[in-house]
């Protein structure tokens, strides 16, 4: 999720590290099964912190210096899989490619219940626990992430909404 919504794995994992020591430091003494859902709302906020603090620190950047946010290529970080061919190996980056630029359209919330829903595999209560909102607004951006999701992915086939 940090990698995806920040788009450079370092930043990423900051991210996940600094939620994990909040998680232990806050919340050690909860049960075990209460950790998961904790942990991705710390993660969630703290996504949320780095994005707010970026946006204030290139505004900045870009007053005084004219400076242009520059994303890294998400292609960098992808699996090195020797035993596929050339080009089968293009069609998965380029797969992969597609996928996180879909994702990294959507907003940061839509990102969030996407990740937690699709990826992670929660259910829509414990989408709802970690995000800190109702179940119906995780199935209403869960719901509106799909559809952008699949209009990105599948730009010539007409809206069926």
């Amino acid at each position: 999720m940090a990698r995806i919504s920040t788009g450079d794995p370092d930043a990423a994992l900051d991210i996940v590290q600094d939620s994990m020591l909040k998680l232990v430091k806050r919340y050690r003494d909860r049960p075990a099964r209460e950790w998961p859902p904790l942990f991705y709302r710390i993660l969630g906020n703290t996504i949320t912190d780095w994005h707010r603090q970026r946006q204030r620190t290139w505004k900045v950047f870009d007053r005084w210096f004219g400076m242009n946010d520059e994303d890294g290529d998400a292609l960098e970080s992808l699996p090195n899989l020797t035993s596929e061919q050339p080009e089968g190996l293009v069609a998965i980056a380029d797969n992969m490619a597609m996928v996180e630029q879909a994702i990294n359209a959507l907003s940061l919330r839509q990102q969030q219940a996407f990740m937690l829903r699709c990826w992670a595999g929660f259910s829509t209560a414990e989408t709802a626990d970690a995000m800190g909102c109702t179940q119906g607004t995780v199935k209403t951006l869960y719901s509106r992430a799909m559809h952008n999701v699949r209009l990105t992915l599948t730009p010539d086939k007409p809206d069926t909404r």
